[in-house]
């Protein structure tokens, strides 16, 4: 490896050349057998990520927005509802909830693990709604809606704080879908039930992505619920096949939103190796906050004790990230932004009437953040290379600039 090679953000090409003789025969076998949508390949992945998860059920659907809508649906969430998530996200959380009729609205996340902050849910529940002396429920006052689901994004590879989340959805009888896009075999230990649960296993049911860069990723779109809720899952099915539980005969108005047979297929292969990627991927975000341990000006990734994340991404913060991120461009170090700009303040949600200074954690988190190369072959070498090059930006940064240049005319002349 050169010293002066780039270093790739992620780097897919690796992954799949190891793969190659695994993958090809997949490819082979849906030529031969042209089960192209559905069919055997499909349940057999769903069985088997099913188990992964430690879920009841697992179906497969088309993308990781498909899966986030139809879970929302098939709970129970109805159109003009209110349904609570974050502004730090990917706007396909939103997205979803708004195609399934509802209304997105915001709270902020904790400023150490960038996810839902279960004090500021509590307290929008309290400011925001009062409650229906019959059903017990939250109604929004501003927004003149009932609010029925909130969806915690589990981030970065890390999940929410889901025991307090829950026990908050529990006494407002809110449904609570996680958002696992990111999440493929984080773990959460619950205090209440004293033992590990993965992410997908813990609410009313939970939404996967499979695009190519996940943990666990597929080779195009794909996506997946999972549920512990037999009828959750019997709606999901409808719901990504035109509401046909049966060929021709539709209960409800659905989706095309089904799982290709080559893309379950692919991901079967890939998921056998799943839990080996999460590990490399654990001792690599050890190696980087090893690294960084000694590096004042950098806020490395936060990990509580009940978190153990699966580092979708490594994301540290910096006050200068415009010019930290040009530099290590410069030094031929791609990096990334997961956000730069909170879904609040999007022009696509201007509708919502939100404003800069609405969601104070995730608007100075935006302007900090920066996702550095992260995937399960990288070398310890290359993230050496990325601290020593962000070590020496900070160090730069720190030479003071003499006010009073005096100085340097005397020995101009």
């Amino acid at each position: 490896m050169n010293a002066t090679d780039k270093i790739a953000f992620l780097d897919l090409i690796s992954q799949h050349e190891e793969l190659e003789n695994e993958l090809v025969p997949v490819f082979q076998k849906v030529l031969r057998t042209a089960g192209f949508i559905g069919g055997p390949m499909v349940e057999e992945f769903e069985r088997e990520f099913a188990h992964f998860c430690d879920a009841g059920q697992c179906i497969g659907v088309g993308s990781g927005t498909d899966a986030l809508r139809f879970a929302l649906v098939a709970a129970g969430v109805h159109a003009g509802d209110v349904v609570i998530t974050v502004p730090n996200t990917f706007i396909a959380t939103t997205e979803a909830i708004s195609q399934a009729g509802a209304l997105p609205d915001f709270v902020d996340v904790d400023e150490r693990t960038y996810t839902l902050d279960p004090l500021k849910l509590e307290e929008y529940l309290r400011r925001e709604c009062y409650f229906d002396p019959e059903t017990g429920k939250p109604f929004h006052k501003r927004l003149k809606a009932p609010v029925t689901a909130v969806v915690p994004v589990h981030l970065y590879g890390q999940t929410a704080d889901m025991d307090a989340i829950l026990g908050l959805a529990r006494a407002c009888k809110l449904i609570v879908i996680e958002d696992a896009c990111q999440a493929h075999g984080a773990e959460y230990f619950s205090n209440k039930e004293n033992r590990w649960k993965k992410a997908g296993s813990m609410a009313d049911a939970a939404a996967f992505s499979f695009y190519p860069g996940k943990n666990l990723g597929a080779c195009g779109e794909a996506g997946a619920v999972t549920t512990n809720d037999e009828e959750i899952a019997r709606k999901v099915r409808k719901l990504r096949d035109h509401g046909q539980a049966k060929k021709y005969y539709h209960d409800l108005e659905g989706y095309n939103g089904r799982l290709d047979a080559l893309q379950a297929g692919i991901l079967k292969v890939k998921l056998s190796h799943l839990s080996d990627w999460n590990e490399k991927r654990q001792i690599a975000a050890s190696r980087y906050d090893e690294l960084f341990s000694s590096i004042d000006g950098v806020i490395a990734p936060h990990h509580p004790e009940w978190s153990r994340p699966v580092h979708h991404l490594y994301v540290i913060r910096v006050r200068d990230r415009v010019g930290l991120q040009n530099h290590l461009a410069a030094a031929k170090v791609d990096t990334g932004i997961h956000y730069p700009v909170p879904l609040h303040l999007q022009k696509a949600y201007q509708r919502l009437g939100y404003e800069l200074g609405d969601f104070p954690i995730t608007e100075q988190a935006a302007s900090e953040i920066l996702s550095l190369p992260m995937f399960p072959q990288i070398a310890s070498e290359q993230q050496s290379r990325v601290v020593d090059e962000i070590a020496t930006f900070l160090r730069r940064e720190m030479v003071p600039v003499p006010t009073d240049t005096s100085f340097v005319q005397s020995e101009v002349r």
